[in-house]
């Protein structure tokens, strides 16, 4: 049959669905690794994978059967079968010599039988070897004789005497038949030489001679010595040793001396091959009698054959985790016979492996438990087979296991926690800091992406504040901060790897602004918002070190960028007046007198302690008074002021009153509303002008131009709501100096004392 015949299917024999026997990995094993089938794993068809003869599978054999095996994974399972090659007539019988010489004497009776060689045919059955036929002659037919193995000889009997004067030779043509019709056929030609009368066949010594050589016997080597002997004398007598009936297969292996009939070996022998070899031995004398032996040669065996392991499933890579797993399925053999050929199979010890024998020197190699990749992700399994024989034999095949991963694995942060520090005003886009995390596993399972999680409280846009690379961790502020508007703020960093399902975990990341000097500082008091000045109030009586005032001032920024100091940069007398560098208080450096203008002005500088550091200018407006109990405060500038207003309302309603008639009503009233409003305000500026040349706090409340000596009043209104608020009004202990009452109030309020505000 060709290649790629059809021979059985597998799936119907087997009772197997569609598409099992692929899915449990069926596949075909033969001894020896020889593959003649192969199985299509879909259709479940055995296929030839090769032509396959017979004769020379099986020789001789009548019944040619092939065991094998049929493998099934998921669960493991062996189906043993057989294949039987059923033979075709494809060869013809076939003669060794294509002549034979009998010499036959011419005194031999009729009857007489002559062995001739006989044909070999290497089919079985009818269509070997059946039948012989001889040439049509007057003296000779043949008959067939058969032996207790099957096989059919040719014999050549005498139906008439000979005479050698009247035919010395007889020429016929043997022919050999099969059984097949029409039959296949073989001819060798048959030479018979009439002799003289020789009466005496030689005779051996012992007709079956049995001997034992080992299979590792050198080539040359002599087996046996066969001898017979012959009653006749002369040429009669003169024997000479030959092989008969002997295959093809005897007379490559073996050597026959024909003159000393010692045997000898001509190949090597193998006991793996053939046990023991059947050799029939014909001595013929000088007159063509002959006598026959037959010689067994025993092959015995040796311990030559070191066991053999074959491969017959693999699996790798293993998924670690996993309970027990088949890893292999092997089969193990020895050529060898006897303990020779027991084998048993070992791995290493420390291994989490193991070996489980099954029919048929099957194994099969599977895990013990779960194993761990990340502890090991590799494997080299040694599998030694050895033999009991003397000495013994062994065999190591290599196994190398992978484990492959399996996601089991978190990502696990470098740090517990992570803080992070960066300045104010930084620019956008601002890297300020990584976070790590690593994954045991490997491949995708250990690529790790980390992500920025949602805040609990929705009180801090996150997402705008910071962004982080997904691939390297690497963190980024995504606007500029001011430390004045945030100090710091924490968030949650999730790294998750690429398996499936995916792990993850969680680290918490704390960032802290720090402070750049950004913010100038700014001066509580005085106002410098451009309202009203403030006016603070020295008795021309001050001694030196009299506290005049407090400049409060205070810088947004944190630590030594908001430390401030004080510099006096410039008065209207630089002498006297002294200004500590780090309170900001005001005092007289020496006594005032009268040459000291009234007003004195002071440019402080009030800087802070950063790098670089930040200033900012206020001015003091201070108002020199001979005491606090002066009778009243001229006001000549309102005279002056209501003269000009009093001249532009004139002319301002000549000009009115010459645009129309119609409008002189509006007119009129908004002049009146004008002088009342001007009246009042110059009633209140007689008394609060701040412009005036006396201090304008003082006010006349006895009706006598002179404060009450029994009670002083410290009054200050405040600016609110764009109106005059009235604050408080507090006496100022009598007992006590005015110098000193004024020092103790500055003390509880030094921001208030001497002080008389007003829009």
């Amino acid at each position: 049959m060709e290649r790629g015949s059809f021979v059985a299917n597998v799936a119907k024999a087997l009772h197997l669905e569609a598409g099992e026997l692929s899915n449990r990995r069926g596949r075909v094993v033969f001894k020896g690794n020889k593959d003649y089938l192969q199985l299509h794993p879909k259709t479940g068809d055995l296929l030839l994978r090769e032509k396959l003869d017979r004769e020379e599978l099986c020789g001789p054999a009548e019944l040619c059967m092939l065991p094998f095996q049929i493998l099934l994974e998921r669960p493991f399972q062996i189906v043993r079968a057989e294949l039987i090659v059923e033979d075709i007539n494809d060869h013809s019988p076939m003669f060794l010599n294509n002549e034979m010489v009998l010499k036959i004497p011419e005194n031999t009776s009729p009857g007489t039988v002559f062995v001739l060689e006989n044909a070999q045919d290497l089919d079985v059955g009818n269509n070997s070897l059946q039948n012989y036929t001889i040439s049509p002659n007057s003296h000779f037919h043949i008959q067939i004789r058969g032996d207790a193995e099957g096989r059919k000889y040719p014999e050549l009997v005498l139906d008439k005497a000979l005479d050698r004067e009247e035919q010395p030779e007889v020429i016929l043509t043997l022919t050999a038949l099969d059984g097949e019709s029409p039959p296949r056929s073989g001819t060798a030609q048959v030479r018979v030489l009439v002799v003289d009368i020789n009466d005496n066949a030689p005779v051996f010594a012992q007709p079956r001679y049995e001997v034992q050589i080992p299979e590792n016997s050198s080539i040359g080597s002599r087996v046996v010595t066969v001898s017979a002997t012959d009653l006749d004398a002369g040429n009669n007598a003169d024997i000479s040793y030959t092989f008969l009936h002997a295959s093809e297969n005897i007379r490559k292996t073996f050597q026959l001396s024909e003159k000393s009939g010692e045997l000898y070996l001509k190949e090597k022998v193998d006991f793996e091959l053939i046990q023991s070899y059947t050799i029939n031995i014909q001595a013929t004398d000088g007159g063509s009698l002959s006598g026959k032996c037959t010689i067994i040669v025993q092959v015995m065996d040796l311990n030559d054959n070191p066991p053999e392991l074959t491969i017959s499933s693999l699996t790798s890579p293993i998924p670690e985790n996993s309970p027990e797993t088949v890893v292999a399925v092997f089969r193990v053999s020895d050529l060898d016979s006897g303990e020779n050929g027991r084998v048993v199979c070992s791995i290493q010890d420390d291994l989490p492996f193991a070996l489980k024998p099954s029919i048929e020197n099957f194994y099969t190699l599977v895990t013990e438990g779960a194993l761990d990749r990340e502890r090991k992700a590799k494997y080299n399994i040694t599998i030694t087979v050895m033999d009991f024989g003397s000495p013994r034999l062994k065999s190591e095949h290599y196994i190398p296991v992978s484990i492959s991963d399996v996601n089991d694995n978190p990502p696990v942060f470098a740090q517990r926690a992570y803080k992070l520090y960066f300045r104010e005003n930084n620019s956008p886009a601002l890297h300020i800091g990584s976070v790590s995390a690593s994954d045991r596993d490997s491949g995708i399972n250990a690529k790790v992406t980390y992500s920025l999680l949602p805040p609990e409280t929705g009180d801090l846009p996150l997402f705008s504040y910071i962004s982080i690379n997904s691939d390297n961790g690497h963190l980024y502020a995504l606007r500029s901060l001011d430390y004045e508007a945030i100090q710091g703020f924490h968030f949650t960093v999730r790294a998750a790897d690429g398996g499936s399902p995916s792990l993850s975990s969680q680290v918490l990341v704390q960032v802290l602004v720090e402070d750049e000097n950004d913010n100038s500082p700014f001066v509580l008091y005085p106002l410098q918002n451009g309202t009203a000045p403030c006016n603070d109030l020295v008795p021309r009586a001050a001694e030196p070190g009299y506290l005049v005032t407090k400049v409060v001032a205070v810088d947004r920024d944190w630590g030594q960028n908001s430390w401030l100091s004080y510099q006096l940069l410039k008065a209207t007398d630089p002498g006297l007046f002294t200004l500590l560098a780090h309170s900001g208080e005001v005092h007289t450096a020496r006594p005032i007198s009268d040459r000291d203008a009234i007003k004195q002005r002071l440019l402080v500088l009030v800087k802070d302690n950063g790098q670089p550091p930040l200033s900012t200018m206020a001015t003091l407006n201070v108002l020199l008074v001979d005491g606090f109990s002066e009778p009243y405060i001229q006001l000549p500038d309102a005279t002056e002021e209501e003269v000009q207003t009093d001249s532009l309302t004139t002319y301002l309603v000549i000009s009115l009153a010459s645009v129309s008639f119609l409008f002189l009503v509006s007119v009129i009233m908004f002049i009146a509303f004008s002088l009342w409003k001007r009246k009042r305000g110059a009633s209140d500026g007689g008394r609060f002008d701040p412009n005036g040349p006396f201090p304008g706090y003082l006010v006349d409340v006895s009706g006598t131009g002179t404060l009450s000596q029994n009670y002083h009043y410290e009054m200050c209104l405040t600016s609110g709501s764009g109106t005059n608020e009235f604050k408080f009004l507090k006496p100022i202990n009598p007992t006590l100096p005015p110098t000193h009452a004024s020092e103790k109030d500055s003390t509880e309020n030094p921001n208030l004392r001497n002080s008389f505000c007003f829009n």
